[in-house]
């Protein structure tokens, strides 16, 4: 089961305020950080993301293939965050919409690239 994701950034005061907003539409704040390192938490556990300046010095770079999903409990609460996205900058990379008939999605990138999406079911997988 994942934990946490760890995305890249090249700017991470620029990076924080897009989660910080992002994030807290959902109810989820950050939980821990420093001046190169914040993660964002719900209370009492549960998966987390992270964003950092690589270890390594070198330049963040994006994952080709690589997303982190986001979910929430509504095709209604993906609708309003992908709109915050969007509002903060986000680019679109497949507006909200019915995937399936068991699967609500937005699909963004950060400020720096990484990909996104923000979703829920809405039914059963197959059924």
């Amino acid at each position: 089961m994942l934990g946490y994701v760890t995305l890249g950034t090249n700017d991470i005061q620029k990076a924080a305020a897009f989660y910080d907003k992002l994030l807290e539409s959902i109810g989820v704040g950050r939980m821990m950080g420093d001046e190169n390192f914040i993660a964002w938490g719900k209370p009492g556990g549960g998966a987390g993301i992270g964003l950092t300046k690589p270890f390594n010095g070198e330049p963040a770079t994006v994952g080709n293939g690589v997303m982190a999903a986001i979910q929430v409990e509504t095709p209604e609460d993906v609708d309003r965050v992908y709109k915050l996205a969007m509002d903060l900058g986000a680019q679109d990379e497949g507006p909200a919409g019915a995937r399936s008939d068991w699967f609500y999605a937005g699909y963004f990138r950060d400020p720096d690239g990484n990909k996104l999406n923000v979703f829920c079911m809405t039914g059963e997988m197959g059924a």
